[in-house]
């Protein structure tokens, strides 16, 4: 045999053996699913479609409660400005109401 058919022969054999094996099957338990929508209000479905066209949101409730309005206004205004959030100025404010209105208030 000459190296070049080896060169050849080995990764066709590699690949064939690969084919050969069938795959391990795999299961998983996940977790079990929580509600992932945003409580209903005036503004939820604005910041519902804009929040979650970037990130979970999940990721708005996990934010601290019991902050003001202008912690939801730096935050909405943060991800235009920082993120690059399509969200036109006028649903800014209605978002960043909805938020404060929703999540502003601290939990007991």
């Amino acid at each position: 045999m000459n190296a070049r058919f080896l060169m050849l022969a080995l990764p066709v054999a590699a690949i064939a053996s690969m084919a050969a094996t069938p795959a391990k099957v795999m299961t998983y338990t996940l977790p079990d699913t929580e509600d992932l929508t945003l409580p209903a209000g005036e503004g939820s479905d604005l910041a519902a479609t804009n929040c979650a066209a970037c990130h979970s949101l999940d990721y708005i409730r996990s934010q601290p409660r019991g902050k003001g309005a202008q912690f939801w206004a730096d935050e909405v205004h943060k991800m235009i400005a920082v993120y690059g959030a399509p969200i036109e100025p006028a649903d800014e404010k209605i978002i960043a109401a909805y938020l404060v209105k929703t999540y502003g208030e601290p939990t007991s």
